[in-house]
This record gives structure tokens, C-alpha cells and sequence, in this order.
């Protein structure tokens, strides 16, 4: 196999490569050799074909497989010796395809942009801040009030009590559409939450003022898309009779309250809250410093990009955000969307931290374990309730779904390489400082 170098530009490089027509005629012949004792075919014995046959019968799908090979070869041969790597699979095409003919040597020519070679940097110069905040105690008790709206109780109103917005009626209804009472449309003794929206848009504001005892008929619409088909659209008659109306009452903060959240009194239920505030202030704190690390990165080192990763990059971002700005668009049935100077730059500064991260992890010999990726999967499988084994299924058939779980899990765990390298400092701050350094993070 000769090899031409075509291009080299930058990080593009251009080759080609000749596979002369006699050394492709050797392979094709030793191949056919090495199978021929193993080929029956009728009129002969086992291993008694004529080479003259095999050539007429397999000679072609031989020589097909003879050339992908010898070609594959040549281009792992080449990236060992070069040390190229290639940032997206590499271009190859034949220069002769549509007139190539047996006897005629094979012309590939084969392009790529190589990944560039990573400056090295010196982790121990960073400077990063971990930001710190404590549970105080007026963060607790907000925690628990909240906890206490939602375990709230109802009582019976005085009678004669009429319905207000917020209150819970206990109703029993049966419901008709033309006439016809119809299938899931009655309940007994139900506790419906007036304002909740839990029933058909319009049914419980037509309850607001009923008194226990009474009758009232709620006359509704089925939204159009609603889940069963023989309603969709329909009017609806309910009639109703309202066995009690309830005010709501906060459940009191004390040791019952806390035994429904599984604690054992009011101060395990506080610090278990202490807990969980301070957990979530850490990772909040982590991004924040995370963004630090990225930016002071992002600044210190500098080096040539491949295209077409910048490209594929900024034409995701400028999809993403499309979609983000048009939810109501579920498929990608729509016209092109071409990135702007914005897109291309968050592109390539994502691209250039991207390579730098896997440069300084890979060094560093970071991996992500198996136990990782399963704690990731079955995460991920949480989204899909019911579908978790098609879920399991599609990842493990699939690379590049495993390599999406991978990746954040493999850069955090770089990042926390490279902050362990760096001088990092303490800094204890209050909650709004950190919500206004969090919001910070969306400036990019």
C-alpha cells in the first residue's frame, strides 16, 4: 500500500492511498486458498473445488472484503505511526469508484481533522473558592411551615358554611354526557380540594359557595384532548350532592408532625432538614466553583480547535435552544436552524474544555466504574416509570447512550481531580448570596 500525504493544514490532513492491483490479486488468491479446503460444491469433494470456480463463485464478495480490508489496515497503520487521532470518524472515498475495474490498482483518498495537542497546565496555579453556607434558622422554619401546608388537615365547618376557594368538599357526583351516565363519571364520598384543578376545568369553581347538604349540578366541557376519546369535547352535566364542606388547618410543628416525615420529634425532623438545606447549598456552592474552575481554564490555555467539532457543537446548542424557545414543537420536523456568533463561541469554548478535561483526566488515569454507570442508568430509568427494562435494554444496545451517562459522570470526577491539585479557599456566605452567585451562572 502506498501512502500520499494531500493536506496538511492546521489540524486537516489529506491522504492517499494505493492499493496496486497485483497485491490486491495476491490477497484475494490467498484468501480463496485458505478457505478452499473447507468449501463443498455440488460435483466436487470437500476441498476439491477449482480455484478457477471459487474466483467465479466468491471471487467477487473476496475481493470487496480484500479491499475494505487492506484499507482499514493502511489507515490504522498510518494514525499508529503519525500519532494522529482523528476528532470525528475519518472521510474515506474512492477516488476511481464509478469507473474502477478488476486489474485496476484501488485510490482512496482518506481526510480527517486530527485532535490538537494539549498544552500542558500547572493544576497546583489555580486559585478556587468554595463558597459555604450554613442552615439558619430562619431557613428551617420556612422549611417547616411548608412542611406543615402540606400535611394539612381539614375541619367541618360551622353549618350552614358556605365553600370558599381553598376549602374541601365532600361530595358525592354522578355524571351524564347526552343523557347518558357514563362509564368512571360517579363517585361516592369523595374529598375534592376546591382550587386544586384536579377535576374538569370550570367543576370546582361551580361548588364555590355550595352549603353541606345541598344539591348542585356542574355543568362542564371535556377538553378536546382529553384522555378518553368518547369524551373529548363533550358537554357534561355532574349532579352533585355536597355531604360536608371543611376548612383547611395547618398541622401544628410539633412531634406529630414530625413522626408523619419519619423522624423521631421536632428537633430530628430540624436537623434532618439541617441536612438536606445544607446538601443542597454544597451542590449549589460545587457548580458555582465549578464554573470558576471552567473559566480560569478557558482563559489560561489556548490552542487550535477541529472544525467540525466546533460546527456539530454550536448546530446542537442553536437545536436546543430552539426547541427551548418553541415548546410546543415535540418533533424535529422543522426547517434548518443555523447557529449564530453566539452559538459558535459557547461552541467552542464547550469543545476546547471538553478536550482539555478528557486531556488532563486521562492523564490523570480518572475512570468511571461500573458501579458508577449503574447508579447513572437506573437513575436515568426513573424518567421512564414502567419502562425501566426497555430502558435497561436501550443502553446497554447502545454506545452512544452510555457514553451521554458517561461523560458528566467522568468530567465531575475530573473536576474534582483537578480541585484537589488547585489552591482552594473557604468562603462562608449567606443563602441569597449564593442564589445571586447561582443566577451568575446562567450569564454564559
Amino acid at each position: 500500500m502506498q501512502v500520499k500525504e494531500t493536506q496538511n493544514e492546521g489540524l486537516k490532513r489529506g491522504y492517499q492511498f494505493t492499493l496496486p492491483a497485483a497485491e490486491l490479486a495476491e490477497t484475494v488468491d490467498a484468501k480463496l486458498k485458505e478457505a478452499q479446503p473447507e468449501v463443498e460444491m455440488k460435483g466436487f469433494r470437500k476441498g476439491k473445488v477449482p480455484m478457477a470456480m471459487l474466483k467465479k463463485q466468491f471471487g467477487q464478495r473476496v475481493l470487496g472484503d480484500a479491499m475494505q480490508e487492506a484499507v482499514d489496515g493502511a489507515l490504522r497503520k498510518h494514525l499508529e505511526e503519525s500519532g494522529d487521532r482523528p476528532a470525528t470518524q475519518p472521510a474515506v472515498e474512492m477516488e476511481n469508484g464509478e469507473t474502477w475495474k478488476e486489474g485496476d490498482d484501488v485510490v482512496v483518498n482518506v481526510s480527517y481533522e486530527k485532535l490538537p495537542e494539549i498544552p500542558e497546565i500547572d493544576l497546583s496555579g489555580l486559585k478556587l473558592e468554595r463558597l459555604k453556607v450554613e442552615a439558619e434558622d430562619a431557613a428551617i422554619t420556612e422549611a417547616l411551615e411548608n412542611l406543615a401546608k402540606s400535611a394539612q388537615n381539614f375541619e367541618d365547618r360551622r353549618k350552614g358554611s358556605k365553600a370558599k376557594d381553598g376549602d374541601q368538599v365532600v361530595i358525592d357526583f354522578k355524571g351524564f354526557v347526552d343523557g347518558e351516565a357514563f362509564e368512571g363519571g360517579e363517585a361516592e364520598d369523595y374529598p375534592l380540594v376546591l382550587g386544586s384543578n384536579s377535576f374538569i376545568p370550570g367543576f370546582e369553581d361551580q361548588l364555590v359557595g355550595a352549603k353541606a347538604d345541598e344539591d348542585v349540578t356542574v355543568t362542564v366541557k371535556f377538553p378536546e384532548e382529553y384522555g378518553a376519546a368518547h369524551l373529548a369535547g363533550k358537554e357534561a352535566t355532574f349532579e352533585c350532592k355536597v355531604k360536608a364542606v371543611k376548612a383547611p388547618k395547618e398541622a401544628e410543628i410539633d412531634d406529630e408532625l414530625a413522626k408523619k416525615f419519619g423522624a423521631e420529634d421536632l428537633d430530628g425532623l430540624k436537623k434532618q432538614i439541617s441536612e438536606r438545606l445544607e446538601a443542597e447549598y454544597a451542590g449549589a456552592s460545587r457548580a458555582v466553583m465549578k464554573r470558576g474552575l471552567l473559566d480560569q481554564l478557558d482563559e489560561q490555555v489556548k490552542f487550535d480547535l477541529p472544525q467540525s467539532l466546533v460546527d456539530a457543537e454550536a448546530a446542537q446548542i442553536a437545536h436546543q435552544l430552539w426547541h427551548e424557545e418553541n415548546p410546543e414543537v415535540h418533533d424535529h420536523n422543522h426547517g434548518s436552524i443555523e447557529p449564530t456568533d453566539e452559538h459558535k463561541k459557547l461552541a467552542e469554548r464547550r469543545v476546547r474544555l471538553g478536550l482539555l478535561l478528557a486531556e488532563i483526566g486521562q492523564n490523570a488515569e480518572v475512570t468511571v466504574t461500573d458501579q458508577e454507570m449503574t447508579q447513572a442508568v437506573m437513575q436515568a430509568a426513573r424518567q421512564y416509570p414502567g419502562q425501566e427494562r426497555a430502558f435497561f435494554e436501550f443502553i446497554q444496545q447502545n454506545q452512544q447512550a452510555q457514553q451521554q451517562l458517561r461523560a458528566p459522570i467522568f468530567e465531575d470526577k475530573v473536576v474534582d481531580h483537578i480541585a484537589e491539585k488547585a489552591e482552594v479557599t473557604e468562603k462562608t456566605i449567606s443563602k441569597d448570596e449564593l442564589e445571586k452567585a447561582v443566577e451568575k451562572l446562567d450569564e454564559l
